[in-house]
């Protein structure tokens, strides 16, 4: 009886359904606010406004300020857009195909990565009174979100579409 006793206190209490579900929820969250935050910014960069706004950063960046010397601001501007937008919806695809949706949160990764690297190319960005500062430092707390969900999407063992797929021929 005492050895059952002090076996069952070694054991750790099994977590209640309401602790359970916080860790999905919160991968939820991430995933889904990651998409529509890239869905917003993707479709902002196809407004006047916003490629007036990036043009400072796309000019002194190592990495992009090609873009500028081939297309005018609006148009590289729609194409950073137009690349938010396909990770959104890569993104989006969790469900379906976990793979193509953990290629996209590195991609976007990708993407914020090189967002980043504005703090250190753009000139006075650093300045925490500089509009641009609080709009790049986000960007770490999004990278963070897009490694998250790509490590989780990319441990799913196969695509569950393939899977009923495959179940449905045998």
């Amino acid at each position: 009886m005492a050895a059952n006793n002090a076996q069952a206190h070694r054991q750790a209490p099994e977590p209640n359904l309401a602790l359970k579900s916080l860790q999905p929820l919160g991968t939820g969250v991430l995933r889904y606010g990651l998409v529509c935050l890239l869905l917003f910014w993707g479709g902002l960069k196809f407004a006047t406004f916003e490629a007036e706004a990036i043009q400072p950063l796309l000019a002194h960046s190592p990495l992009l300020s090609w873009m500028l010397a081939i297309f005018d601001v609006r148009t590289a501007s729609a194409i950073i857009g137009v690349i938010e937008i396909i990770l959104a919806l890569g993104i989006l695809t969790r469900r379906l195909w976990p793979r193509v949706s953990g290629f996209a949160s590195l991609g976007a990764s990708g993407m914020f990565l090189v967002t980043l690297s504005f703090l250190f190319s753009t000139p006075g960005v650093l300045d925490p009174m500089s509009p641009a500062f609080g709009f790049l430092v986000k960007d770490l707390i999004l990278l963070g979100a897009a490694l998250y969900t790509a490590g989780e999407a990319l441990q799913t063992p196969i695509d569950p579409v393939l899977t009923a797929e495959t179940e449905g021929r045998s």
